[in-house]
């Protein structure tokens, strides 16, 4: 039977594994179908790179750029409008679904 080899990025990751063990460090590498779970993350992280760290870069200091992630969380959380949410900003949906809890329903 023919094995398929060991992928480059398989054979980091388990180098990477092994050197942190050698070193006494705690391993924070996933298991299987953690990718899966980081999905949100990942496309969080994604859409903050591309819209704000790539798009306004580059960047004089860490000053700065804590300053402008501070403006962009904001403007991400109560201004955006995001597809998934049916074009409202998060905070607005949020509020929406609270809302949608507290009111009866009609009978």
């Amino acid at each position: 039977m023919l094995q398929r080899p060991v992928e480059l990025a398989q054979y980091v990751s388990i180098r990477y594994s092994e050197r942190l063990m050698d070193v006494g460090a705690a391993v924070s590498v996933g298991s299987v179908a953690d990718l899966y779970d980081n999905a949100m993350a990942e496309a969080l992280n994604g859409t903050f790179k591309a819209e704000l760290i790539d798009h306004q870069g580059p960047w004089r200091d860490a000053d700065q750029v804590e300053r402008a992630v501070v403006q962009w969380v904001g403007w991400y959380n109560t201004e955006r409008l995001h597809s998934a949410l049916d074009y409202h900003p998060p905070e607005e949906f949020e509020a929406a679904y609270y809302r949608s809890m507290n009111t009866p329903n009609a009978a």
